[in-house]
């Protein structure tokens, strides 16, 4: 658990840290947010997470809470009064508090920004990824800017407790033409029997993940072959490896899909190879 947070400002004791309850966050999920991983102390794809925070914002028309040099002392502090070696950051900026109105508020309201930070257990994250985890395929009912990491997630958590219910790690949302768009949190990967990597496109339909686009750097760098394009869950079932990337998760094998194991029912070499790697090619901060 956090000992601090950044709350608007301050760093106060976490278990005194609270927003305004008309804060629009809370009241419309009118926010967006990022998460980092934090290893050995530094936090990882830091400049990438902000270049995205910053896109969002602009796409929800939230003015920035703070210039982006500052907005980095705070996440570093965040993580140094915290503690936090091996876990994750969160980071969060909403359109601000004001009087219940659906419309903007007035001009001149001050966003509002949330910082935490956690500590992971490493070593339990490798020894999931040894086994790999299963997902389950829903019906994707988002809505259709999921390419903006906004804080309005409630299908997310959905489909991540029908997951949990079925034994299973994470949910695959699939659209109406039967093709897997992304995971509740994270995106979707196969490799094909050739050996080319296959990944959805990161237009409207997805999230384009910091982790998925240090993995298309790692393969240019491998001289693996990715296919950016839709697959269905058939050809994912017939595929010869799967795994999802993610901040929370890097790069974690896939092994069964509604139940059915994929391939040989093990992690994959090239996931294995890429969880390996993956922090030879993500900038890692100060």
């Amino acid at each position: 658990m956090s000992r601090f947070a950044f709350v608007n400002g301050r760093y106060l004791p976490y278990r005194h840290a609270a927003v305004h309850i008309e804060d629009r966050g809370y009241q419309f999920a009118d926010g967006v947010y990022e998460v980092c991983e934090v290893r050995e102390g530094r936090i990882v794809d830091e400049r990438r997470h902000l270049q995205r925070l910053s896109r969002s914002l602009g796409e929800l028309r939230i003015p920035p809470p703070m210039a982006p040099r500052a907005l980095g002392f705070v996440l570093r502090e965040t993580v140094r009064l915290n503690r936090v070696r091996d876990g994750l950051l969160y980071l969060q900026v909403t359109r601000g508090v004001a009087r219940r109105e659906h419309a903007f508020p007035p001009a001149g309201t001050r966003p509002s920004l949330v910082v935490t930070a956690r500590a992971r257990d490493r070593a339990k994250a490798e020894r999931v990824a040894e086994t790999g985890i299963s997902v389950i395929t829903l019906d994707d009912n988002r809505w259709q800017r999921v390419d903006i990491k906004t804080i309005a997630l409630v299908p997310n958590v959905l489909a991540r407790q029908t997951a949990r219910e079925a034994g299973a790690a994470e949910a695959w949302f699939v659209d109406e033409a039967g093709f897997v768009t992304e995971g509740a949190a994270s995106n979707a990967w196969i490799v094909t029997g050739e050996g080319a990597l296959v990944t959805r496109p990161a237009e409207h339909g997805i999230l384009r993940g910091i982790t998925r686009t240090v993995v298309f750097e790692m393969a240019a760098a491998s001289g693996l072959t990715i296919e950016e394009r839709p697959f269905r869950v058939d050809e994912a079932l017939q595929a010869r490896e799967a795994f999802v990337t993610a901040a929370t998760q890097i790069v974690m094998p896939v092994i069964k899909i509604d139940g059915t194991p994929i391939a040989d029912g093990k992690p994959g070499p090239l996931a294995r190879m890429l969880r390996a790697r993956f922090h030879e090619a993500a900038e890692i901060g100060e």
